[in-house]
């Protein structure tokens, strides 16, 4: 019994290895993973968002799902946002002076970072597909910057 209650609770520190405790367990490729799906959603989101909105008689039923539609555009950009914030440059970005090896590419990766923020921020306030595009761009970019060609993998 005492094996199934701690192969339960190891488990569960794997689902939750995106917490501030310093268990070193994480999962960059898998945070990558889950963004790239969050911004699929917002670009569906902003497909459907202009199809029910260019409709000339918007039932009650369609301003309903528009209203979820920009709901959950702007829920999964916050997560985008929530990802980069709390995992990248809480965790995984480690502050280095100007005088430390790695300096340069930690300048790159912060900027990297807000860069993504602010285009996740954009795709809350716009319907313009240019953002989403901005936004996987900022991605592909931060892989690039981030890991190493095995983690590109």
């Amino acid at each position: 019994m005492n094996h199934i209650i701690i192969g339960i609770l190891f488990s569960l520190s794997f689902l939750l290895a995106h917490c501030q405790v310093p268990c070193g367990i994480y999962d960059d490729a898998a945070r990558i993973i889950h963004m790239e799906e969050d911004i699929q959603t917002i670009e569906k989101a902003m497909l459907k968002i202009h199809e029910l909105s260019d409709s000339d008689d918007m039932s009650s039923q369609d301003q309903n799902q528009l209203v979820r539609w920009i709901n959950t555009k702007g829920q999964h950009a916050q997560k985008i946002q929530d990802t980069m914030a709390e995992y990248f440059l809480a965790q995984r970005i480690n502050p280095k002076n100007d005088s430390e090896k790695g300096y340069d590419k930690y300048v790159l990766l912060t900027t990297q970072c807000q860069k993504i923020i602010f285009q996740a921020m954009k795709t809350k306030q716009t319907v313009d597909q240019e953002w989403v595009e901005k936004l996987k761009s900022g991605l592909n970019g931060l892989v690039k910057i981030y890991f190493d060609n095995h983690g590109k993998e």
